[in-house]
């Protein structure tokens, strides 16, 4: 019986690390990233103004009512919206022409309409600024970041509605099967 027991600890023990091996940082309960180091000197006006309020809001960590106007709902589309907005590029909900897009679905939306959606695949490199859209069912669904900073295949991002908080992450949109396309600021 005890050898059972030992064997089943094992097992549960090892599916768990070849679990946490194996999924993106974005959906792991711990943040250790703090904000990266941006030079801001290349950077248009309009990418230092998004880069700046990230740095603000993922130092001052307000709750995601702050985001979605005291809706209580799943809040990092309205993070993504509140950050535009305040960065003096305010996006207009295709629904209601509002500057608040609650989902990441209709986010999609209005960067489609808007013909600034760029799909995954299609070779775009993204740039300091857009916002990067993502639907993995097998975790978390839809869910939205923007980007800070690119190195290679690799973005670092900035996200809401993280465990309830603003967090930092890195993504190779090329291989994160999650990456449904990004969202380009709009032109200067």
């Amino acid at each position: 019986m005890f050898a059972w027991v030992t064997v089943a600890v094992a097992v549960i023990v090892l599916a768990g690390a070849a679990v946490l091996w194996s999924v993106p940082d974005r959906y792991l309960p711990w943040d250790t990233a703090r904000f990266p180091d941006i030079d801001r000197t290349s950077l248009t006006a309009e990418q230092v103004g998004v880069v700046d309020l990230l740095e603000a809001e993922h130092s001052e960590q307000r709750p995601g009512t702050f985001y979605s106007e005291g809706v209580e709902q799943p809040w990092c589309a309205n993070f993504v919206s509140w950050i535009m907005r305040e960065a003096g590029m305010p996006l207009s909900n295709p629904n209601s022409g509002h500057w608040r897009i609650p989902g990441v679905y209709t986010l999609q939306e209005y960067y489609e309409g808007e013909g600034r959606f760029e799909a995954a695949g299609n070779g775009y490199r993204p740039v300091v600024g857009d916002v990067v859209l993502y639907d993995n069912t097998s975790w978390v669904g839809q869910h939205t970041n923007v980007v800070v900073a690119v190195e290679g295949d690799t973005a670092t991002t900035v996200g809401g509605n993280e465990l309830g908080r603003i967090r930092v992450h890195t993504v190779d949109w090329a291989d994160d099967s999650a990456v449904v396309g990004f969202g380009r600021l709009p032109a200067a």
